[in-house]
């Protein structure tokens, strides 16, 4: 993960997610691991707190480095909320290791299959820094066994695909990359023979409660199905039920 990915990733997702024809993604790694994190040597010192910014002889005034940090860091944060952000569910294939970074990417995505050789680790309290792309923010909300998490942020020690499918990290683990990949393929084209339209509404609802009350997540369902009542696509559903065939579905 160097600079130039940042950018890409927001770039791809924001993307995908004006693309009607796209009903699911899946992320998977292309090399020998998922990710091994960031590219900390591509990250630059001056964001690293080390100094910089200032001629020789000069002091940095540590306001405006502070500010040049934010703008760096948010930028990096906005790289994975735009998995989060946009209405296909994104599902995650990772195998190999899944690395400091790679743990904040795949807390953005909705589902996540590990091949059982996976290694994971939240690494950044190695490095001198507490997880700050979305580890710390998402994963007490998709997980269920908050002292597993805790000791696995504070420590930064490797951890399973079996203890991430402990944690609830992990819907599955499968025996090889290839299976799941597989996996999450065929996930993928389950998900995208449904209605786009309830599908886009579950992952937005499903994001917004996670955030507020109770009352807030089903006053905001009532609002969503207000519009969401009138699709066609409940019509092309229950007759697609009624007849035993499965129903074609618009673009969004």
């Amino acid at each position: 993960m160097n600079s130039k990915f940042w950018g890409e990733c927001k770039e791809v997702f924001d993307t995908l997610g004006e693309e009607g024809e796209v009903r699911a993604v899946v992320l998977a790694g292309a090399g020998k691991v998922f990710t091994s994190g960031l590219d900390l040597s591509d990250i630059g010192i001056d964001l690293m707190g080390g100094g910089g910014g200032g001629s020789e002889g000069e002091s940095v005034d540590v306001a405006r480095q502070a500010f040049k940090i934010k703008r760096h860091v948010t930028r990096m944060q906005e790289a994975f909320n735009a998995i989060e952000r946009i209405p296909q569910p994104v599902v995650a294939a990772i195998h190999g290791a899944c690395i400091g970074g790679g743990i904040d990417l795949i807390a953005a995505c909705d589902i996540r299959y590990a091949c059982a050789e996976t290694i994971f680790s939240i690494k950044e309290v190695d490095i001198g820094l507490a997880a700050d792309l979305g580890t710390l923010q998402r994963l007490p909300r998709v997980t269920g066994n908050e002292s597993l998490l805790r000791e696995l942020a504070f420590t930064g020690r490797n951890f399973s695909s079996v203890e991430g499918q402990a944690l609830g990290l992990l819907s599955s683990v499968l025996p090889s990359p290839a299976e799941t990949l597989a996996r999450a393929t065929g996930l993928a084209v389950e998900i995208a023979r449904k209605s786009p339209v309830a599908v886009a509404g579950t992952k937005a609802n499903l994001l917004y409660s996670r955030d507020h009350s109770v009352q807030d997540g089903l006053n905001y369902m009532t609002t969503w199905n207000m519009a969401a009542l009138q699709s066609e696509d409940i019509g092309k559903a229950v007759q697609g039920a009624m007849l035993k065939e499965t129903p074609t579905f618009s673009k969004l």
